[in-house]
């Protein structure tokens, strides 16, 4: 008995997050910033390996907080204010992730003799248009909410 009501409760909730099409934006954030990392290399080092963000321990580390912050954001679906600002914050990680990014493809050693990045490497700039686009749908909700409000 306990067991159904559980499962109630949380198909209600799954139900209410998947209304909105931020969830789903959101969600693909999370697929690009935990799952593509896994997948897509960052760059071809000079003995011809590939190099992925899982090996990189700083990148791993930003990668996953930019996933668990995406989470973190679904789950807030009733605080839209938490969301939008937990958004910007994802977006200002995952440029500085990008900046981190470009250093490292300007300074690392025999840049001048081969210059392969990996697609994995633009894996923030996808995920932060993501993020935008359910910034996006956040605000517009919270300007429907607020306009329903004042007709009352």
């Amino acid at each position: 008995m306990i067991l159904k009501r559980i499962f109630y409760f949380c198909a209600a909730i799954a139900g209410n997050m998947l209304q909105r099409i931020q969830t789903i934006w959101l969600l693909l954030a999370v697929i690009v910033s935990a799952g593509l990392i896994f997948a897509l290399p960052l760059w071809e080092n000079s003995a011809g390996e590939f190099v992925y963000a899982h090996e990189v321990l700083i990148a791993l580390g930003m990668f996953l907080a930019s996933a668990a912050i995406s989470l973190m954001s679904i789950i807030m679906f009733k605080n839209r204010k938490l969301q939008f600002v937990l958004g910007r914050l994802n977006i200002i990680l995952n440029l500085f992730l990008l900046g981190v990014f470009v250093y490292w493809s300007l300074t690392l050693p025999g840049e001048m003799d081969i210059s392969e990045k990996g697609i994995g490497m633009f894996l923030p700039i996808i995920s932060i248009v993501f993020i935008v686009l359910a910034n996006k749908a956040i605000k517009k909700d919270e300007d429907l909410v607020k306009s329903v409000d004042r007709l009352r």
